[in-house]
């Protein structure tokens, strides 16, 4: 009988500890994948492939539609090699704004090929102005602004995370 209270009581533990992402959900990061401080979101490694070059980015991945709401709203800084990806499952087209963003951000579109459709680069920070996709992506990934220019990260770039 001891033991299976105590089977019971470690389960209740492990599960009140277990990493919650940032709406309170239980997190689907993996042990192996980092969780990004302010958020709680996972952190995933993405590429973005220009010229047969590729560039390796830090992204924290919002997947639940409250997630997405929130976005990078709020945020004061971001490191030059990070940013928020806005997978879309099933693929969508999509139209961002900046409304509460502090920061300029590139809004980079990935088609359901995988590569870039789009850009809306350098987006004005608190802007309510719709930034739409042209075309159904599947994933929206967010820069600091003026990052993909100075990598040179353009429309058809391949994108992978």
């Amino acid at each position: 009988m001891r033991l299976k209270r105590a089977a019971l009581w470690m389960g209740l533990l492990l599960a009140a500890c277990s990493p919650r992402s940032a709406d309170g959900a239980a997190s689907t990061a993996s042990p192996s994948t980092a969780v990004h401080p302010e958020s709680g979101l996972p952190v995933v490694a993405l590429t973005v492939t220009h010229a047969g070059k590729p560039h390796v980015f830090r992204v924290e991945i919002a997947s639940s539609s409250q997630q997405q709401a929130r976005g990078l709203m709020f945020r004061a800084r971001m490191g030059a090699d990070e940013g928020m990806i806005f997978p879309m499952n099933p693929p969508r087209d999509a139209s961002f704004w900046m409304k509460n963003t502090v920061i300029p951000l590139d809004i980079i579109f990935v088609g359901v090929d995988g590569r870039i459709s789009n850009i809306a680069a350098n987006a004005i920070p608190y802007s309510e102005e719709p930034l739409s996709s042209v075309g159904k992506v599947k994933g929206v990934l967010e820069l600091n602004g003026g990052r993909a220019a100075e990598l040179g990260i353009v429309a058809g770039d391949q994108v992978a995370w």
